[in-house]
């Protein structure tokens, strides 16, 4: 198990600098310079060179990319073009936000997931299969940004139940937290469904059945827990993918995290800032996997006997 882990830890550090590799040549290969944008459209040449000296943009990429290495090794992450600042304070101070949308979000994933694939697979290939089937292919197609919208428009304006935006209470985080649940749900349930269907069939669900146990407790004690190994490997897919992707969201909710700081970088090609995030998120991606490695054996005795 210790060598397993670390052979994932060694894994782990080579894809985080492949992505700071890869993310710093897509950047370098943009059309816009970062020092123009800075310098302004009145500036001149001699200061748009200036600037270029300055961040260090003069020199040839490899060096540029050695150097940003040499800070991201002492935990620096750069200093922010625009905002005048290092950019590690800057993703903590906005990360308890994303962190609550995120926990928020994938709760209530999950517990949506669990709930319609759990009984679309009990009642399967019936009239509500179909229908469970139906919402959750309607549910991961629908653009987060049109699901963002409509809640607002219906509980927000409409019915002014939850507020418009903000941060700080509970009501701020429902409808953030509704939206990713929703899109997020229709992978659970169709995975929940799959995985609960073949686990159904085999023996020694059978076998409890024939012994008299209730069709509850079959399904929630005997059936639910192998079922939920593919569900736990999605779970650290998403903390990864939430920290990275609740740009929309978060901008159409007005929430405080480093979504809405790297849109905002993005806009002003805010080199330092971009990669920042991009490192973060890569980051809860590794770790995500490496808690779906290590809880994994735990809950499938066949992966602990391996």
């Amino acid at each position: 198990m210790v060598l397993f882990l670390g052979q994932r830890l060694l894994q782990s550090i080579l894809i985080l600098l492949g992505v700071a590799a890869i993310t710093f040549l897509l950047l370098y290969c943009l059309p816009a310079d970062p020092a123009v944008l800075i310098a302004g459209r009145s500036a001149t040449p001699q200061m748009v060179a200036a600037i270029r000296h300055e961040l260090g943009l003069d020199q040839p990429l490899i060096m540029q990319f050695w150097h940003y290495l040499e800070g991201l090794a002492q935990g620096d992450l750069g200093r922010s073009y625009t905002q005048k600042t290092e950019v590690m304070p800057l993703i903590l101070a906005r990360l308890p936000a994303t962190l609550v949308l995120m926990a928020a979000g994938i709760l209530v994933e999950v517990a949506l997931g669990l709930t319609f694939g759990i009984i679309a697979a009990v009642r399967r290939n019936g009239f509500v299969d179909r229908a469970v089937m139906m919402l959750s292919f309607v549910g991961v197609s629908s653009p987060q940004f049109v699901v963002a919208l409509l809640l607002l428009f219906v509980f927000a304006a409409k019915l002014g139940w939850f507020p418009m935006s903000g941060f700080g209470s509970f009501a701020h985080v429902v409808l953030p937290a509704t939206t990713l649940g929703v899109l997020g749900a229709g992978w659970y349930a169709r995975m929940v469904r799959s995985a609960m269907i073949e686990v159904l069939r085999q023996d020694y669900v059978r076998t409890a059945r024939a012994k008299g146990v209730s069709a509850w407790r079959v399904v929630m004690r005997h059936a639910l827990p192998n079922a939920l190994l593919p569900i736990i490997a999605m779970i650290g897919i998403d903390i990864g993918q939430f920290m990275g992707g609740v740009v929309v969201v978060e901008s159409v909710y007005g929430w405080p995290g480093i979504g809405q700081l790297a849109w905002q970088a993005i806009q002003t090609l805010d080199v330092p800032i971009i990669m920042g995030v991009t490192l973060v998120s890569a980051l809860a991606i590794v770790l995500g996997n490496l808690f779906a490695d290590f809880v994994a054996p735990f809950i499938d005795p066949r992966i602990r006997a391996q």
